[in-house]
């Protein structure tokens, strides 16, 4: 007799543990991960009304999952058998799952914020690595030495233009050693200093054909990262040998609604030989700086043909 009351209790615990596994465990957990993977990236999108419905109907759909479990695994209707008991046990594991995937909210924000405050350390420390090494390719000795050359040598031929040529070196140099020390700045900023680049490398040849550039589009209220498109331009003069073609270097850049594009060719000798490989930001470092300032906001394409480079940069907004 003892032994069968025993086996009774036993059999009672053993079905109320199964019951709380499939009522309270089971949509627990699907409610902390819904909320995790589902919930969370919406209230991130701002989507707050969508948030709360999604929310709201991971709860109660997690209470409904674990009652239909617990009819099909152990052959009952309810906790009680009684209707009125079924709905008030789905409406209070359902307030139990939206406190849980609130839990869930918070973990989710927690971790999220402390993978972002990891990305600014390291986008603060790979600025100022990228500040280094802008600074050694933009204050380039060949380039600031052969334009005061050609500055001194148009001085004998026309003062005046080597004058405003000169203000123009300053300005560059103004700009590179001030002007960059921000996030961003105004597009129209960059687009001067890309315009005064250029003239600068115009006077090193005749040929007032051998550079193709134009804006098309209005920079007025946008703003960029400092010298973005300045180490493609760079790459491209100093690829380009040939100064007497026309287009040698074509540089584009359409600016839209919602992005910038930039777009650069370059013709080249395949046959000759680049003397001055550590020159300048390789692609890989352009690369990494951009997805640092721009994740997942940017496409860029690079390629190379028989005699000519190509280069495709989008950056959205």
């Amino acid at each position: 007799m003892y032994l069968s009351v025993g086996s009774e209790d036993n059999a009672v615990v053993e079905q109320a543990t199964e019951r709380a596994f499939y009522f309270a465990t089971v949509p627990s957990v699907i409610s902390y991960y819904s909320f995790y993977f589902l919930v969370f990236p919406k209230i991130r999108q701002k989507k707050i009304l969508l948030s709360i419905t999604y929310a709201l109907g991971f709860a109660i759909g997690a209470a409904l999952i674990g009652n239909v479990l617990i009819y099909a695994f152990l052959g009952i209707d309810s906790l009680t058998g009684a209707q009125e008991s079924i709905t008030v046990g789905i409406v209070f594991i359902s307030f139990v799952d939206f406190i849980v995937g609130v839990v869930a909210l918070v973990t989710k924000g927690f971790i999220t914020w402390y993978e972002e405050l990891k990305v600014k350390e390291e986008l603060k420390q790979k600025n100022h690595e990228m500040e280094m090494a802008l600074v050694k390719s933009q204050l380039d000795p060949h380039f600031l030495f052969n334009t005061l050359n050609n500055i001194d040598i148009l001085i004998l031929k026309n003062a005046e233009e080597a004058s405003t040529y000169l203000n123009k070196l300053s300005d560059i140099m103004r700009f590179m050693l001030f002007e960059t020390k921000t996030d961003t700045i105004l597009l129209t900023k960059e687009l001067e200093y890309i315009e005064k680049y250029l003239a600068l490398q115009k006077i090193r040849t005749a040929n007032e054909r051998y550079i193709n550039y134009q804006v098309t589009g209005s920079p007025n209220g946008k703003e960029i990262a400092p010298m973005i498109f300045l180490p493609f331009i760079e790459n491209a003069f100093k690829h380009t040998s040939n100064k007497k073609i026309d287009n040698a270097i074509t540089i584009h850049i359409f600016i839209e609604e919602g992005s910038i594009r930039f777009e650069c060719n370059n013709k080249f000798n395949r046959n000759r030989k680049v003397t001055h490989m550590n020159n300048g930001l390789g692609n890989t470092l352009i690369e990494k700086r951009l997805a640092l300032l721009y994740p997942e906001k940017y496409t860029l394409n690079v390629v190379k043909e028989k005699e000519e480079y190509k280069v495709r940069l989008i950056i959205t907004q």
